[in-house]
């Protein structure tokens, strides 16, 4: 009687504190999903400020994924006002709230600000107090846990490495690589042609000719090095992409579900390449008995040469900031990544908007040969001195930024403007909305009108921090100068050799996937001059 007496003591003893646990987590998610949504939009309501009505765990995500996929249905007309299109709940809502209003994804809290000079105090002058979004995991595996990820000391750090590489001087070096690059794809095009007249998709090409130009200017290898590691990383975006459309539950993302196990082998086999990559080219520089002192050539030989010091020197590889191996492997991935698309992704809106507007395609080629010549490829210096190309590469990005929207977290109870924002508050910046807000940049804000940069991006509208296609501050990104290099010495070098119109296969459909891109491909008709 005394042992039944006592087990049922024990089990009565733990079944309580089983309670007490249960209880304490039901509290816990009653806090999270009920009644701290419902403080935080009494908050912002007695502050003027409010928004669709939030729903228990999803937020507002129905109502969103719903506006985007309508949206998306079908294709647009030839029309530069996407804005309703790309992004629709923004749209929607900025109607029946105003331009600062509250949305939820999910039990977070998002305040929607499109104000230019919120904006500059957020990403610029009062940066310290906002921090960069984390993104969802899967989409932090694609970008890599580098530059674009990180965070305080570390980040600065990285920062304050890696520059260097990036100056406009240094970048300069890299023409002819590009120009050989391009050369080679256009003489395809020209191969292929019948009579002197080709359709060709450019968005496969221009990311085919960003991933080779990447490869060989930034890791200094060739572009079969490359190719392996990018076709893995298109199918991350896949799952990267839906990412958005769910709510972010913890811990999720170590189930073993079938999309998970795909999704950390497709990881696994990227940290493999690029391991070989660095291993290969630490090689290299130890047969060649490259100096400390001597500059390296390339992102990857700074990165190495950066991380063979704080082995050198053992008592430095405690600090958050030094790097590692694996930390040379995260950076990798973000430059395959973000480098590629935002190229690409540019490249393909230049050349469907200069096929679009024949007359500022025409002054442009008038531009590329007188600076150029005819066949010659480009110099550094005549890149230089395309300021034609340059106005219209600034529009192009005014229109179709490879970034739609940006995201920062409130590290501390702010006051941005006449609003107290508390701890914790995501804040979304439209950059898309900024840049087609017609009080900024006047009644032809979604027309295509180069000549508004004549006199610079800073006196191109009413506020000169309106335009923000790399974002603003010290999180500007840093690839912002190599990627426009780029694109001036391919676009010239088209110019010199093709006219082109769009195809009557062409739909304009802006979308996004991670970055704006065309949804249906773009197809455009080239004639050999």
């Amino acid at each position: 009687m005394e042992e039944d007496k006592r087990l049922f003591i024990m089990k009565s003893f733990w079944l309580h504190i089983l309670a007490i646990i249960a209880l304490a987590l039901l509290a816990k998610m009653a806090v999270l999903l009920w009644w701290r949504p419902r403080k935080t939009a009494e908050h912002f309501s007695k502050q003027g400020i409010k928004g669709p009505p939030y729903h228990f765990f999803i937020g507002n995500m129905k109502d969103l994924v719903q506006l985007m996929v309508k949206a998306s249905s079908q294709p647009m007309p030839l029309s530069h006002n996407i804005l309703p299109r790309v992004l629709p709940f923004y749209h929607h809502w900025k109607k029946i709230y105003g331009a600062t209003y509250l949305i939820w994804f999910g039990p977070n809290p998002r305040l929607t600000v499109s104000d230019p000079v919120l904006i500059r105090e957020i990403l610029s002058t009062s940066s310290e107090f906002y921090e960069k979004y984390e993104s969802h995991p899967v989409v932090r595996k694609l970008e890599g846990n580098g530059l674009i990820s990180l965070k305080g000391e570390k980040w600065a750090h990285r920062r304050k490495t890696i520059a260097p590489i990036f100056h406009m001087e240094n970048l300069r070096l890299m023409v002819p690589i590009m120009g050989k690059s391009v050369a080679a794809m256009l003489d395809k095009w020209s191969a292929m042609s019948n009579s002197g007249k080709i359709e060709i998709e450019v968005s496969e090409c221009f990311k085919n000719l960003s991933e080779e130009v990447i490869t060989r200017t930034i890791f200094g290898s060739s572009y079969e090095d490359g190719k392996a590691i990018y076709k893995l990383q298109e199918q991350q975006i896949v799952f990267a992409a839906e990412s958005f459309q769910k709510v972010f539950i913890p811990g999720y993302g170590f189930l073993p579900t079938r999309r998970n196990r795909t999704s950390w082998r497709l990881d696994r086999e990227i940290e493999t390449l690029l391991t070989g990559l660095i291993d290969r080219r630490k090689k290299e520089m130890a047969d060649r008995c490259s100096s400390e002192e001597s500059p390296p050539r390339d992102l990857l030989e700074c990165l190495i040469k950066e991380s063979l010091k704080s082995e050198a020197a053992s008592s430095e590889l405690w600090r958050p900031s030094a790097i590692r191996g694996e930390d040379i492997v995260e950076e990798c991935k973000s430059f395959f990544f973000a480098g590629k698309h935002t190229t690409s992704n540019l490249l393909t809106w230049t050349s469907i908007l200069l096929a679009m507007h024949p007359q500022w395609q025409q002054l442009a080629r008038e531009e590329v040969l007188r600076v150029c010549g005819s066949r010659d490829i480009p110099t550094k210096d005549d890149v230089a001195n395309l300021k034609t190309l340059g106005m219209i590469i600034h529009e192009t990005l005014r229109l179709y930024p490879p970034v739609v929207a940006t995201i920062r977290r409130c590290k501390e109870k702010v006051e941005l403007g006449r609003t107290n924002i508390p701890k914790g508050v995501e804040i979304l910046i439209p950059i898309l909305a900024v840049h087609h807000d017609s009080t900024v940049w006047g009644p032809d804000a979604s027309e295509f009108n180069p000549g508004r940069f004549a006199h610079g991006a800073s006196r191109a509208s009413k506020h000169p921090t309106a335009f923000m296609p790399f974002g603003l501050g010290g999180r500007q990104c840093i690839g912002q100068n190599l990627a426009v290099l780029q694109v001036k010495m391919a676009i010239a070098m088209i110019l010199q050799r093709f006219s082109f119109d769009l195809s009557s296969n062409y739909k304009h459909a802006p979308t996004v996937l991670m970055l704006l891109h065309p949804q249906f491909g773009a197809s455009i008709l080239f004639r050999t001059l």
